[in-house]
């Protein structure tokens, strides 16, 4: 069933169907592609499936998509100048409740002033952020450093009182951030994963109930865990939609992203809710930043104003797939409980329509598309739902996690409770999930939302021909593989 021509803007239906399945939310809006540093890329929430760690919850925010490897010489820093967030939402008002605060900073080597060598009688720095072989142990040949504080707020974002979190080994408030995988003879004396997992710090978390505050924590770079074939996507859909499921090559296979990973005890997250929270991670910048005339070391700007949220993620494929381009920048400036001006595109979805035309597949006749409302806006009943209204990945922590071995890449289609929609793991394959939903896939699943009769094609196992699966990762925090090496050598 290879892409027919047809008589209809033809560039507008490639660009949108590409949306559709493209990386999660790589550069997913206009304005977010000036700033990959706070584009936010895949948002993950689950029950913790390690061993023994059953009592708590990962929550894992991709960022800065699209990393290639040899990125040198300068890799891929977080920015100083933005904050990053995850909100929890635990009482069903489609607000935060609970906020995690990420801050970053950023050090030269040699206390600031950058490593130099003695070159005819002066100091002159160098040009790299290493000037040799790196551990955890020994990072003197390090020249450049980030490190990052926690907040935990509670209640809104901006006008709860932050409350920092603390490494509970060091006692220390703030965290350090692993060098990005620059090559073979930078970690030649100890194995990059060793050097980074070293950087998987016990955090304290000050704020949640006395019993329920010690989680762990991790920041940075990872192999990219989402995959999709990009290439053909983008050439006027130049696939089978109904073809096999792992018959086409992943686009991001040479590609890495900077993780930031936390576990946190379910009593934390609980509060006074049922056990079912809904999540979604966000980063903003100030207001207002000026561009200094002479940058000194790794200062360029000034910032000042209010933070102004310039990214946002919960659901996957959200901006892709529902928001249409006039409103994508809106989109992500917007919060949950405002979700009611985006009404349209989940209960007019224009997808299934493109595909139609695409592909001669039937489009679901359903009015109001109230299976898209559960799946998108309120969760779906006995499994998530909890009250509210608005765009976050929503997560019943009642439902026990499913062992890595056992998990179904469909998720709840497929009769694994604790996987996608309900929450979102690494190996839950959510484009072929989520455009099987857009075509009618819950019309077919007896949950009285519609009828098999108002989705003809709604069963049918769309796929855009890439694996995701739980073999896919590993199985312990922070479950996204080893970075691709800038220099295999």
């Amino acid at each position: 069933m290879k892409l027919k021509l047809i008589m209809l803007p033809m560039t507008c239906l490639a660009l949108a169907i590409a949306s559709a399945v493209q990386a999660s939310s790589h550069r997913e809006a206009p304005f977010i592609t000036e700033n990959p540093k706070v584009d936010a890329t895949d948002f993950y929430a689950f029950r913790s499936y390690e061993a023994g760690r059953e009592g708590f919850v990962t929550l894992i925010a991709n960022y800065n998509p699209l990393q290639d490897a040899y990125g040198g010489p300068n890799y891929f820093s977080m920015s100083p100048d933005a904050i990053y967030e995850i909100h929890v939402d635990n009482n069903g008002d489609a607000k935060e409740d609970l906020t995690f605060q990420f801050d970053f900073s950023q050090q030269l080597g040699n206390a600031g002033k950058g490593i130099a060598l003695p070159i005819d009688g002066k100091n002159i720095p160098v040009p790299l952020i290493n000037v040799g072989p790196v551990t955890k142990q020994d990072q003197s040949a390090v020249n450049f450093r980030e490190f990052y504080t926690l907040n935990v707020i509670k209640g809104d974002r901006r006008t709860g009182e932050p409350m920092k979190a603390m490494n509970a080994d060091t006692n220390r408030g703030f965290f350090g951030k692993p060098l990005d995988n620059i090559g073979g003879k930078t970690f030649s004396t100890q194995a990059y994963e060793h050097y980074a997992h070293t950087f998987i710090q016990k955090v304290r978390l000050n704020g949640c109930p006395a019993n329920a505050q010690v989680g762990k924590v991790f920041v940075g770079q990872r192999k990219d865990s989402f995959a999709v074939n990009l290439g053909e996507i983008f050439d006027l859909v130049n696939t089978n939609p109904l073809g096999e499921a792992n018959s086409e090559t992943d686009a991001l296979q040479d590609k890495n992203v900077t993780t930031i990973a936390l576990e946190v005890p379910i009593a934390c997250l609980k509060g006074s809710g049922t056990g079912i929270i809904g999540l979604w991670t966000t980063a903003s910048l100030p207001q207002t930043s000026t561009l200094l005339e002479t940058p000194k070391n790794l200062k360029v700007q000034t910032t000042k104003g209010p933070w102004v949220q310039v990214s946002r993620l919960g659901m996957p494929l959200v901006n892709e797939v529902v928001i249409g381009l006039p409103d994508k920048n809106r989109f992500n400036a917007s919060q949950p409980k405002d979700d009611a001006q985006f009404l349209d595109y989940v209960t007019k979805p224009t997808l299934p329509v493109l595909l139609n035309a695409l592909f001669g597949v039937q489009a679901p006749t359903v009015s109001g598309r109230p299976d898209l409302v559960a799946a998108f806006l309120t969760g779906l009943t006995g499994v998530n739902a909890n009250g509210s209204v608005g765009e976050m990945v929503r997560l019943n922590m009642n439902i026990a996690p499913t062992a890595k071995a056992d998990q179904k890449n469909l998720g709840v289609a497929a009769g694994d409770s604790a996987g996608f929609p309900n929450g979102r793991r690494p190996g839950d394959d959510v484009v072929d999930a989520e455009i099987r939903v857009a075509m009618g896939l819950l019309c077919h699943l007896g949950l009285n939302l519609c009828t098999p009769e108002q989705a003809a094609s709604g069963n049918l196992p769309y796929t855009d021909g890439v694996m995701q699966s739980a073999e896919q990762f590993n199985a312990s925090f922070p479950y996204l593989t080893t970075p691709l090496a800038g220099s295999p050598n």
